[in-house]
């Protein structure tokens, strides 16, 4: 006998089954209200009768929400990193948790590539929401910062999430204690003896590389070391910007025997220029980093970092978006989420 294919359950038998509209049917999957006890008892039994798995169009059919949440992330640096090959995981770690806690919820999560600094920023996102009509909107750094962008999502009255950014403002603010991140990496330092220890920093653009630059002074400060502008290497999160500032650092009169780097490329810089100068890491120089990517791990020796909760924080502002959307409150205060020290292989005593 020829193979016949078993036909595809869709909602409209799910209607005709219980004798109701398809916006009904909608509305009774999606838990909204003024529905009928006995309508929802006919709903539900057709569903289990007919072994229906509701699909996001079927969900999207009551009109009130969209199930669907956009991630917005910046485009030159993440396509310059998937080119160059020597982009990081951040991007791998913020779709983990978005997609992950969007998955729980019945959610999906839509990644979008924008260039904050486009004159047409807006015209981009605008055509974005348009097309979409997402829930919610998950900025990652820059965009949190940008006042262009948190402006006009303000205006068309769609929720927003900043994840990294630690200034006021509207949206949900989702971050780790980026100062106090610093302060304890420089710490560790200062412990092992280091009185000069240099900072990269990393892009102005970015709020968190101020907070992490404070974060250091305040360490150097308390320990009564020297937190003067020539132990400062002026960093934009790329590798050459990491190589000029560790070259800088290490050629002073008097020169860091530790560096405290933004981010993991620029301590993988600084380790190429201890190499290319002879200096044994850790023997001469102790080296920490920030976000603890696969680079940290496996690079030689493997990097002391400060492990970001990057798929945490996603995770948690799409979890703050989804339950705006279901009428919950407010949290009362900006979500800060917990760091970590993993101390590796690349710190160690101070011999000078």
């Amino acid at each position: 006998m020829p193979h016949t294919r078993r036909q595809a359950v869709t909602i409209k038998h799910v209607a005709a089954e219980a004798g109701v509209s398809l916006q009904t049917v909608s509305r009774v999957i999606n838990n909204e209200p003024n529905v009928r006890p006995q309508v929802q008892e006919r709903v539900h039994a057709a569903v289990a009768k007919l072994g229906y798995v509701p699909s996001l169009a079927a969900r999207r059919l009551g009109g009130s929400r969209s199930y669907l949440i956009l991630a917005l992330n910046d485009r030159d640096r993440t396509i310059d990193g998937w080119r160059s090959g020597e982009g990081t995981d951040w991007v791998d770690q913020m779709l983990l948790g978005g997609m992950l806690k969007c998955a729980e919820h019945g959610y999906r999560m839509i990644f979008e590539l924008v260039d904050t600094h486009s004159a047409h920023v807006e015209r981009e996102i605008m055509a974005a929401l348009s097309s979409l009509r997402p829930d919610g909107v998950i900025l990652t750094p820059p965009h949190g910062d940008n006042p262009t962008i948190t402006e006009l999502l303000t205006r068309q009255h769609i929720p927003f999430a900043r994840i990294g950014s630690v200034g006021d403002g509207a949206g949900f603010s989702i971050s780790m204690d980026d100062a106090h991140a610093a302060e304890v990496a420089t710490a560790h330092l200062i412990a092992l003896g280091h009185r000069r220890v240099g900072f990269i920093t990393g892009s102005d653009e970015y709020a968190l590389s101020g907070a992490r630059l404070e974060g250091w002074r305040k360490a150097m400060r308390a320990a009564g070391r020297d937190d003067s502008e020539e132990l400062i290497g002026r960093g934009d999160f790329t590798f050459d910007s990491g190589i000029a500032a560790a070259t800088a650092l290490v050629s002073l009169a008097d020169p860091a025997t530790a560096i405290v780097a933004s981010n993991d490329q620029m301590a993988l810089a600084a380790l190429h220029v201890a190499e290319a100068r002879g200096l044994a890491v850790p023997r001469d120089l102790s080296i920490v980093s920030f976000d603890n990517t696969p680079v940290a791990r496996f690079s030689v020796p493997p990097l002391t970092a400060i492990a970001q909760p990057i798929a945490a924080m996603t995770a948690r502002a799409a979890e703050l978006l989804i339950e705006a959307k279901q009428g919950k409150p407010d949290p009362d205060a900006p979500s800060v989420l917990p760091f970590e020290l993993v101390v590796r292989a690349s710190t160690g005593p101070c011999d000078g």
